[in-house]
C-alpha cells in the first residue's frame, strides 16, 4: 500500500501539476467546481471569502449610502415642504384676515355713503346715528388692519384714515346744508367734495382688499405645487421599499392636505357670505367684471331687497331673520339658470348676475323670481309672507329707442360698463320699484334726473314750510243733496313756488310722503285749516272742515297729541274737524291705523274713507273702523252718466256705506246730470265743480252768501 501511494505521488506531477511559477488562482479557474470538490486550502478559501465579502460590503455600503441619501433627501424635502407650507398657510391666513378687514372697512364706508344719501332724502337723528355708527366701524376696521398688517398696510390705513377725516369734514358741511334746507349747496358739496373723497377712499380699500385676496390665492397655488412635489417624491421613495419614508410621506401629505383645506376654506370664507354660502360683494364684483369683459355678450343684473324684513327681525328675532335669509338664498338659486350668479351683498340685499341676458328677458326672470319669493316661508313653527322689490339693469333690447337711451346713460356716466355702475343702476331701479310698490322696475336713464328733481323739489318744499307764505289752503264746499245746504268744506293745499309758479299737489305730495316731511306738512295744513275755522267761528259761521291724512301720518305715534294741542290752541270743537284717510293708508298697517283712528274718534273728530273704490279694501276692517263717512272717488262719478259699469259701482258704494251706517259723499260732481243721478241713488252729499271750485278761505263767506241766496230763490220758485 505504501509503495503504491509513493508511486502515485511520483507520477502525479507529470499528469496535472502546474508549470513552475503558475498562480494558484489560475489553477482554481481551470477546475470545474461543480464537478470537483474544492481542494483549496484554508488560505485559498479565506481569500475567496474576502473577495465576496468585499463585494457584499460595497453593495451594503452603496445601499446604505443610497438609503441614507434617499432618507436625508426625503427628510430635507419634507422639512422644506412643511416650512414652505406653513409659510404659505400663514400668508393665506394673514391675507384672508386682512382682506376681510379691508372689506369690512369698505362696507362701513359704503354705509356712510348710503346714510348720506338717505339723509338728503330724509334727514333726522336716526340717519345721523347710522352714519356715526358706520364711521366707528370704519375706524375699528382700520385699527385691526394696523394691528395685523405690515408697514404697507399701516401706510394704507394711514392714507384711508386721512381721507376719512377729510370725508367726515365734507359730510358735516353737507349735513349742515341739508339741515339748512340748501339743496343746491348740498348737491355741490356732494359733487365736489364727498363723492371724490369717497371714490379715493373706496379705491384705496378695494386695491388693498384685492392685493391681499390675490396674495391668498397665490399662496394657495403654492401650497398645491408643494403638495404635488412632496407627494410624488415620497411615493417614489415608498416604491423603492422605504416603508418608513412612505409612512412619513403619507403623514406629511395628510398634514399638507389639511393645511390646503384650511387655506381653501379661508379663501372661500373671504369670498363668500357665512350665513347663506353665497358669493359676497367682492367675489360678485369680480364675476360682474369678468362678464363685462366680453363686449359682444349682453349682461344684466338684478338687485333684490326684502320689504319689511326688519319687522321679521324685530318681532320674531334674529334667528328667524337668519333662517328667512337662508331660504331666500335657496329660492333665488333654485329659480335661476345655470351660469347665473346669486350673491348676498349685505343685510337683506341680494344681487343676481345674468350673463348673456338683455333687459326684457331679465325683467321676466325678475317677475318669476318675485313670484317664487312671494310664497310663504316656514320659519320653524311660524309662517311668514314677505315681499321683494327688484331692480333690473343691463344690456338694452334690440330696439333703437332703448339703445339710444343706453347710449345716453353711458355718456352721462350712468351706463353699465363697470361693475359699480351696473350695481348702482340696478340699485336705483330697485328703490324705484320699492317706492312704486310694483315689485319690479327696469332702470331708465331718466331715473337719475328724477332723483335730482325730487331732491331739489324736496329742498324747495322744506324751505316753503319754513317761509310760511308759499303754501296756502283752498276750500271746496260739500253740498247736501236733500236740502242743498252746506255740509262742510274740504281743505286742499296749494303751492305758489317763487320761480316755478303753481306746483300741483300731485307733484309734491308724493315726494313728501316718501320722507318724514309729510308729517310736518300735514301739521302745517291742520294749523292753517283750524286757524281758518277759528275765523269762521268768530264770524258766526260754524263750517266743518275736512283735512286729508297720509299713510305715514297714521303711523306717527305723536299724531293724536299734536291734533289735540291744535284743537286746544284754536279753541275749536272737535266735531268741526273731519279727517280723511284712504283705503290704502288703512290697509298698509290695519292694526296701527285702527288704533290711531279710534283715538281720534274718541276725541270727537269725524272720520272719512277717501277715494273709495281705487284701492284694496277688507270689509272686515272697513266695518271695524270708527268712520262715519264714505267718499266715492271722482273717477267713477265723472263717467257714471255714460258708463254703466261706473254707475253700478257708485250704486254699490252708496248701498255699502248706508248698510254700514255711513254718510256717502260723491266727489267729482261736474254737472247737473250727475247731481240728479246721485240724488236718485240716495247719495247724501256731493262735491265738485258743479257747485264750486276750491277757493281761498276769505272767499268762502262771499260764496256762501251768494249760494244761499240762489238756493232760496230756487226753493221759492219750486
Amino acid at each position: 500500500m505504501d509503495a503504491d501511494r509513493e508511486a502515485a505521488r511520483s507520477a502525479a506531477p507529470a499528469l496535472s501539476g502546474p508549470a513552475p511559477g503558475a498562480h494558484l488562482d489560475d489553477i482554481a479557474w481551470r477546475h470545474d467546481r461543480r464537478a470537483a470538490p474544492d481542494r483549496r486550502g484554508p488560505r485559498h478559501r479565506a481569500a475567496g471569502r474576502a473577495v465576496t465579502g468585499e463585494r457584499s460590503r460595497r453593495v451594503r455600503q452603496v445601499s446604505a449610502a443610497g438609503l441614507a441619501v434617499v432618507v436625508l433627501a426625503l427628510a430635507a424635502l419634507s422639512i422644506a415642504g412643511v416650512v414652505r407650507t406653513r409659510r404659505a398657510a400663514d400668508t393665506v391666513t394673514r391675507s384672508t384676515t386682512l382682506a376681510a378687514a379691508y372689506e369690512r372697512a369698505h362696507d362701513a364706508a359704503a354705509e356712510e355713503e348710503l346714510a348720506e344719501q338717505h339723509y338728503r332724502l330724509e334727514p333726522g337723528p336716526p340717519v345721523r346715528e347710522a352714519h356715526a355708527a358706520a364711521a366707528i366701524a370704519l375706524r375699528g376696521a382700520l385699527a385691526g388692519i394696523e394691528r395685523l398688517g405690515n408697514a404697507g398696510d399701516r401706510a394704507v390705513a394711514g392714507r384711508v384714515r386721512a381721507l376719512h377725516e377729510e370725508y367726515l369734514a365734507a359730510m358735516n358741511s353737507l349735513f349742515a346744508a341739508v339741515d339748512a334746507g340748501d339743496g343746491p349747496l348740498a348737491e355741490r358739496i356732494d359733487d365736489t367734495l364727498t363723492d371724490p373723497v369717497f371714490g379715493r377712499l373706496s379705491d384705496e380699500l378695494r386695491a388693498a382688499n384685492t392685493a391681499h385676496a390675490d396674495a391668498a390665492a397665490r399662496a394657495v397655488a403654492d401650497l398645491r405645487h408643494i403638495e404635488a412635489i412632496v407627494f410624488t417624491t415620497t411615493t417614489l421613495g415608498s416604491g423603492a421599499g422605504l416603508v418608513l419614508i412612505a409612512a412619513f410621506a403619507l403623514v406629511a401629505a395628510g398634514y399638507q392636505r389639511r393645511l390646503l383645506r384650511q387655506a381653501a376654506a379661508g379663501e372661500h370664507q373671504a369670498m363668500h357670505d357665512a350665513l347663506t354660502g353665497l358669493p359676497n360683494r367682492v367675489l360678485f364684483a369680480r364675476r360682474v367684471e369678468t362678464a363685462l369683459g366680453d363686449p359682444d355678450a349682453p349682461v344684466s343684473l338684478l338687485m333684490l331687497d326684502l320689504d319689511r324684513f326688519k319687522e321679521v327681525n324685530d318681532t320674531l328675532g334674529h334667528q328667524c331673520g337668519d333662517e328667512l335669509l337662508r331660504q331666500v338664498a335657496a329660492r333665488c338659486t333654485a329659480a335661476l339658470r345655470a351660469g347665473d350668479v346669486v350673491a348676498r351683498l349685505s343685510g337683506d340685499e341680494f344681487a343676481v348676475l345674468l350673463p348673456g341676458t338683455r333687459t326684457a328677458e331679465a325683467a321676466m326672470l325678475a317677475a318669476a323670481l318675485q313670484q317664487r319669493l312671494h310664497q310663504s316661508f316656514a320659519l320653524g313653527e311660524v309662517i311668514v309672507d314677505v315681499e321683494a322689490s327688484i331692480g333690473v339693469a343691463g344690456a338694452p333690447d334690440d330696439d333703437r329707442a332703448t339703445h339710444a337711451s343706453w347710449a345716453a346713460a353711458r355718456s352721462a356716466g350712468a351706463g353699465f360698463h363697470t361693475p359699480d355702475a351696473l350695481l348702482r343702476c340696478a340699485d336705483i331701479a330697485m328703490h324705484a320699484a320699492k317706492e312704486a310698490k310694483n315689485g319690479v322696475a327696469v332702470y331708465r336713464p331718466s331715473m337719475h334726473t328724477d332723483d335730482s328733481s325730487r331732491l331739489l323739489l324736496l329742498g324747495d318744499l322744506r324751505r316753503a314750510l319754513d317761509a310760511g307764505d308759499q303754501l296756502t289752503l283752498h276750500y271746496q264746499p260739500k253740498i247736501r243733496l236733500d236740502d242743498q245746504g252746506l255740509s262742510g268744506v274740504e281743505a286742499l293745499i296749494r303751492w305758489a313756488h317763487p320761480t316755478r309758479g303753481a306746483i300741483p299737489p300731485a307733484e309734491f305730495i308724493p315726494v313728501a310722503e316718501t320722507t318724514g316731511l309729510i308729517n310736518r306738512l300735514t301739521l302745517y295744513v291742520l294749523r292753517l285749516a283750524l286757524a281758518q275755522e277759528r275765523a269762521w267761528l268768530d264770524a258766526g259761521l260754524p263750517i266743518p272742515v275736512a283735512v286729508n291724512l297720509s299713510p305715514r301720518c297714521l303711523l306717527d305715534a305723536e299724531l293724536v297729541r299734536h291734533i289735540t294741542d291744535l284743537l286746544a290752541e284754536f279753541a275749536i270743537p272737535a266735531a268741526l274737524l273731519r279727517l280723511e284717510v284712504t283705503e290704502s293708508a288703512v290697509m298698509a298697517n290695519p292694526a296701527q291705523a285702527t288704533a290711531t283712528l279710534t283715538e281720534l274718534h274718541d276725541l270727537g273728530i269725524h272720520l272719512s274713507i277717501d277715494d273709495y273704490g281705487t284701492g284694496y279694501s277688507s270689509m272686515a276692517y272697513l266695518k271695524a273702523l270708527p268712520v262715519d263717512e264714505l267718499k266715492v272717488d271722482r273717477t267713477f262719478v265723472q263717467h257714471m252718466d255714460v258708463d254703466q259699469d261706473d254707475a253700478v259701482l257708485v250704486r254699490g258704494a252708496i248701498e255699502l256705506g248706508h248698510n254700514l251706517g255711513m254718510t256717502v259723499v260723491a266727489e267729482g260732481v261736474e254737472g247737473a246730470a250727475h247731481a240728479v243721478a246721485l240724488q236718485a241713488l240716495g247719495c247724501d252729499i256731493a262735491q265738485g265743480y258743479h257747485y264750486a271750485r276750491p277757493m281761498p278761505g276769505e272767499d268762502v263767506t262771499a260764496w256762501l252768501r251768494t249760494y244761499t241766496a240762489a238756493t232760496a230763490i230756487r226753493e221759492s220758485a219750486l
